[in-house]
């Protein structure tokens, strides 16, 4: 998938400000009937997991929601696909708003395990991958997340890849 389609689901799910991912897959049905062609639910599927993998949309676990709801992520630059702006007024999806701070506490979780595993294993490209999320997650947090990033750039600069 291209960085474009990850900004469009992005998008999407900024109408709301988060979704679940089954009411991003119907939104995205949606928009696809709208835009006259169907739905391939296994690829829907896969972009989504792949945007979040890729933090273009990041889960925010709440124990009171009844499913981990998907917002914009650090990397993100939302973006409309054609007839969205429709959405809202189509599904009866409540605008929902995110606890900032609870959200940027979850990532940074995220990340720092991330960072840990890669590390841990060796994979210097997804350490690389990280690191450039670590610029991305300051920008979007306004939150600082030096230690992941020299703990990055140390075992980069151990593989000769710094």
């Amino acid at each position: 998938m291209s960085e474009e389609t990850y900004d469009d689901l992005a998008g999407v799910v900024d109408l709301f400000g988060a979704l679940t991912r089954e009411e991003l897959e119907d939104a995205l049905d949606e928009l696809a009937f709208k835009q006259g062609h169907e739905t391939d639910t296994d690829a829907l599927s896969g972009a989504i997991s792949d945007a979040v993998d890729a933090y273009y949309l990041v889960p925010y676990e709440s124990d009171e929601a009844d499913a981990e709801l998907l917002t914009v992520g650090p990397v993100a630059f939302p973006t409309l696909p054609p007839r969205a702006e429709d959405l809202p007024h189509i599904l009866d999806y409540p605008t929902r708003t995110v606890p900032r701070d609870e959200l940027v506490e979850q990532v940074e979780g995220r990340l720092r395990t991330a960072a840990a595993k890669a590390v841990s294993s060796g994979d210097t490209d997804e350490a690389a991958r990280l690191l450039d999320i670590t610029y991305d997650l300051e920008a979007w947090a306004d939150t600082d997340v030096a230690s992941i990033r020299e703990r990055l750039d140390a075992a980069l600069a151990e593989e000769g890849q710094a």
